[in-house]
């Protein structure tokens, strides 16, 4: 018998007023996977995992944890979720804190203390479990979040824009921590805001805009069937670019911010030299030119026609 989806959405609507905030949404994550859902503001992500978690009913539609409906005993025993704001008691410790979540899961005793000292090195806190939370720096309250959202040791997991705010090193903490709970075969619905984290850490990609998936697939799968076989010429110039300069490489269908110029190229040999004559015939110099493959942040613009943080 093949197992259930961790996640199935079937033609999920849900409105709010006359705003239709979920249009008809389908999706699914599948076992041991991590499914990125990219969207700009607004778009409908909040929604959606709202939804899996229970906390707001859809009109119309299929939405199955493990084949069971989200507020099923069975379902909320295999999610776990980690909201994107600091759902954390700031008077209280890391390990009070754990204890507090680990006891809402239903953790007792030996369990709890077991998961509790698990989690605390897992999130790198074991040195700080007796300080208050309010003492700890943004990055650490962001990985307790995530402990205290995993600590009953679920299957499933809704993770919400988990790097929000944090410096590099807790960043690349976090990513180590997400690493370890697909090791474990943990399956995860991820959103996030930092395309770079898209591409590094999921497996598949999932575009929503105005309450619909609009595309999904693998990040080559996205490309390939949204820009085929076209590279980016980028163009960095050594000086202002000018309002000639500028009306022509519009013209030649690049994009232009500050001295920052892209272009999608079918035909990189012949667009680079037309680039290369229209800054040599304004005289304006160039610093650097690199073309590589099309980037997922390409394919997000020509869909939803929006930068991911608008």
């Amino acid at each position: 018998m093949t197992e259930a989806f961790p996640l199935e959405v079937r033609d999920v609507v849900k409105s709010f007023g006359s705003r239709r905030a979920l249009d008809g949404v389908t999706l699914e994550v599948r076992p041991g996977e991590i499914l990125g859902l990219l969207g700009p503001n607004g778009a409908g992500k909040t929604t959606l995992v709202r939804t899996v978690v229970g906390r707001a009913q859809p009109e119309s539609g299929i939405l199955r944890v493990y084949g069971q409906a989200p507020t099923d005993s069975a379902a909320i025993d295999s999610r776990g979720w980690v909201p994107q704001e600091i759902a954390l008691y700031a008077l209280l410790t890391p390990r009070e804190n754990l204890w507090t979540f680990g006891r809402y899961q239903g953790l007792r005793a030996a369990a709890l203390d077991e998961a509790i000292d698990r989690s605390l090195d897992w999130c790198g806190l074991a040195d700080r479990a007796k300080d208050r939370t309010a003492t700890l720096s943004g990055g650490m309250k962001r990985r307790l979040n995530m402990a205290a959202g995993t600590i009953h040791g679920p299957r499933f997991l809704l993770l919400d824009e988990p790097t929000v705010g944090v410096d590099p090193q807790s960043r690349e903490r976090i990513y180590t921590m997400i690493g370890e709970l697909k090791q474990r075969g943990v399956s995860l619905l991820y959103t996030t805001h930092y395309m770079e984290e898209a591409e590094r850490l999921c497996d598949r990609i999932a575009i929503i805009d105005h309450g619909q998936i609009i595309a999904s697939g693998t990040r080559e799968e996205l490309v390939r069937s949204t820009l085929g076989n076209r590279q980016t010429v980028t163009i960095d110039a050594d000086a202002p670019i000018g309002p000639a300069l500028h009306e022509k490489l519009t013209r030649m269908g690049a994009t232009v911010e500050g001295t920052v110029v892209r272009v999608l190229a079918d035909d990189p040999p012949r667009q680079i030299r037309e680039l290369l004559e229209a800054f040599h015939a304004e005289n304006t110099p160039i610093k650097d030119l690199t073309l590589k493959r099309a980037s997922l942040e390409e394919v997000f613009l020509i869909l939803t026609g929006r930068e991911l943080r608008e």
